[in-house]
């Protein structure tokens, strides 16, 4: 696929939304099975349904004083320290595997509640009182989609992700970065971003995304990590919102060019790189994910024929992408994938065969 292939929906005028908001599939007794065995699965010192019972909440603003879409829970004394003692064993449990010698220098600062996330979470901030230092991790209601997309992105993308599982409880670390949007206000502009690794890693994400099948990676559903490199910046977009792993029908809502909130992502690679370049860059991602199937190809595969059984969306759209995606490579390889799963494990086949062939020759 080339890049200028896919239009963004700014130009095209295309609906780039979903219809409607996403539904919520249950956790599947394969997929259960398979998380325990990873040690994703173990019991957790609080759960989900024990924040609910906050008395109010109130409007959270940011540093520049502008409203989030995030609201700060307010619970009565006594359920205050119910949850505290929860909530700090459980980020002990995310952090230390359960190591609590630590924890006495630890406290809950804020709850933060979100009723904008398709997984209407909760964010916990940890403080250590000893010097202020805080930290995020996340409570949210268990849905099968998000628990792929966390364990998809382990295993194909250049990134490693801490979560837990137990009794539709989901609990994930915080993924440190830049929104995307926030970055195209106030960092790329400035003399000293430079441009084209920026575009080269948009490439790349673009290509990592529609690959293992995952959407809605709009700007404000990724961050941007920035390293000092000798004397210049390396920069890696990473997704922070799981909810859309092979969910929607479309082809295009997988792709993170097509989103208008990402047009000037689109543009600066458009100016900045060749085609010959975005090719170039397209092909090093793929190897990069081959190699990564390839070394993990056991666990993959035992995801994958799990994921293959379950449903994690509407019939119509799987007709629909399965469509999409054999018009796309000029094939009727998907026609017979009943289920997202079996479309993904197809589509990560017809992505990387080649270069899994050459991995194993090598």
């Amino acid at each position: 696929m080339r890049f200028n292939e896919i239009i963004n929906a700014r130009e095209s005028k295309e609906l780039d939304r979903p219809l409607m908001r996403k539904e919520s599939f249950p956790v599947s007794e394969g997929l259960q099975k398979y998380l325990r065995e990873y040690g994703r699965d173990i019991e957790l010192p609080i759960a989900y349904k024990d924040l609910l019972n906050y008395r109010h909440t109130t409007a959270l603003r940011n540093k520049a004083g502008k409203l989030t879409h995030w609201e700060t829970a307010v619970y009565d004394l006594k359920e205050m320290e119910f949850l505290k003692q929860g909530l700090i064993q459980t980020y002990a449990v995310l952090k230390t595997e359960g190591d609590l010698s630590f924890t006495k220098h630890l406290d809950v600062a804020r709850i933060d509640f979100c009723e904008f996330g398709n997984s209407v979470p909760f964010r916990i901030r940890i403080v250590n009182r000893i010097n202020d230092n805080y930290d995020h991790y996340y409570i949210k209601d268990a849905d099968s989609s998000r628990i792929y997309g966390l364990e998809l992105e382990h295993l194909l993308s250049p990134n490693r992700i801490t979560f837990l599982y137990h009794k539709n409880t989901l609990i994930e670390e915080h993924i440190a970065g830049i929104p995307g949007d926030t970055f195209l206000d106030d960092y790329l502009p400035l003399p000293e971003t430079n441009k084209i690794r920026i575009a080269k890693e948009f490439v790349k994400f673009n290509e990592r995304c529609f690959t293992r099948l995952l959407g809605d990676m709009r700007a404000y559903n990724f961050v941007i990590e920035i390293t000092h490199d000798i004397e210049d910046f390396q920069y890696r977009i990473r997704a922070i919102d799981f909810d859309q792993q092979c969910y929607e029908g479309r082809k295009n809502l997988y792709l993170p060019q097509f989103y208008k909130e990402n047009y000037e992502y689109v543009q600066l690679v458009l100016k900045t790189l060749s085609p010959d370049v975005i090719f170039q860059y397209q092909t090093e991602e793929r190897v990069a994910m081959a190699n990564r199937v390839w070394a993990g190809r056991k666990k993959l595969m035992e995801l994958l024929g799990i994921m293959a059984k379950d449903e994690l969306s509407q019939y119509h759209k799987v007709k629909q992408l399965r469509e999409e995606l054999n018009e796309h490579f000029k094939t009727t390889y998907f026609s017979k994938c009943n289920r997202m799963g079996a479309i993904l494990k197809r589509q990560l086949k017809i992505s990387l065969q080649e270069y899994l062939k050459l991995i194993k020759k090598a």
